[in-house]
């Protein structure tokens, strides 16, 4: 795995060595000594862990540095997650056909301060998992709708992981969004659609020229891989991201009387060893897991047969009249 950047959903060093935050030097000490030894490669341990291991260890070793960390700042260690995304729109109407904020009348998105139509963009993405994290960082926190700032990055650097983990799912999503939206006016983007299957999401439907696709986007704050046809990683949350998404899918375009193109599990650059990897065979064929950058390339170019640009006004209309966003 290239070196993970800041996310919320990273862990901690704290996690990493298996002690809590309140833990005396010494204590921390005697952890990172013990788990040198069980995660050496020499001994069976993976280079990932050992590395691990020992960035946490220069964050929080040294008292002043663990102080600097504490207190939220990251100086010498990397930056801090982008809490406060700009691609995160307060009051956007999660109801189908609404107008997003920063959109024309058209519903084409444009860009402050240009003239350029940008992709056609309906729904809230990453609302649902801001909203999520919001609640929950404030019932944790005690503080209720007296809590000055939930996204401190001390205050959620603290918080258990399962609320970091809502927070990352947030970024990511606003960060796919940026990227469709930069395709141009030949795209629509539908965020936060609703499946048949109980609470079950899809972030993201988009419909180019090259096709109709679904996708999810993910940062589990560690390298992910596919293993027989399935996401696989120290970090998921979740089970089965693939299988969960390509069933939705499959069951929501019935229901349209639409066909998807591929699907796509979007996760950072950095948790790839590869651009991408895909499903090629079994029920999940045409399913892959991309990085974030490359991710304008696969919708521009398609991932096998693409749709007529006929059929596209007709799909378009499908899904207009048919989603229903959340």
């Amino acid at each position: 795995m290239r070196g993970m950047p800041e996310s919320p959903a990273t862990p901690t060093p704290y996690e990493v060595l298996g002690m809590s935050a309140s833990a005396s030097q010494d204590e921390l000490r005697r952890a990172y000594r013990r788990l040198l030894r069980e995660t050496h490669p020499d001994t069976g341990g993976s280079a990932e862990r050992f590395q691990a291991v020992q960035h946490a260890w220069e964050r929080v070793g040294d008292p002043a540095r663990r102080a600097a960390y504490d207190r939220g700042s990251s100086s010498g260690t990397g930056s801090d997650f982008d809490a406060d995304s700009p691609g995160y729109s307060q009051g956007t109407d999660a109801a189908a056909g609404a107008r997003p904020a920063g959109t024309s009348s058209s519903g084409h998105s444009r860009p402050r301060g240009s003239s350029s139509p940008r992709a056609r963009t309906y729904g809230h993405p990453g609302g649902h998992a801001r909203e999520r994290f919001l609640a929950l960082m404030q019932e944790w926190s005690g503080r209720g709708s007296d809590l000055d700032d939930p996204y401190d990055p001390a205050l959620v650097r603290s918080a258990p992981l399962e609320i970091r983990r809502l927070l990352a799912k947030a970024l990511a999503e606003e960060a796919t969004a940026r990227s469709v939206t930069a395709l141009g006016i030949g795209y629509t983007l539908w965020s936060a659609v609703a499946t048949d299957d109980p609470g079950y999401v899809i972030d993201h439907i988009v419909l180019g020229p090259a096709g109709l696709f679904a996708l999810r986007s993910e940062d589990w704050g560690a390298s992910v891989r596919l293993v027989k046809g399935e996401v696989a990683g120290e970090g998921l949350a979740l089970d089965d991201p693939i299988k969960t998404l390509v069933r939705a899918a499959k069951r929501l375009a019935r229901s349209l009387g639409v066909r998807f193109t591929g699907y796509g599990i979007v996760v950072p650059d950095e948790a790839l060893d590869a651009s991408m990897e895909t499903v090629d065979r079994g029920r999940n064929a045409g399913a892959a897991l991309v990085g974030r950058s490359l991710l304008p390339l696969v919708l521009r170019t398609g991932a096998g047969a693409t749709v007529d640009i006929a059929d596209v006004f007709e799909v378009r209309t499908r899904l207009q009249n048919g989603l229903r966003l959340v």
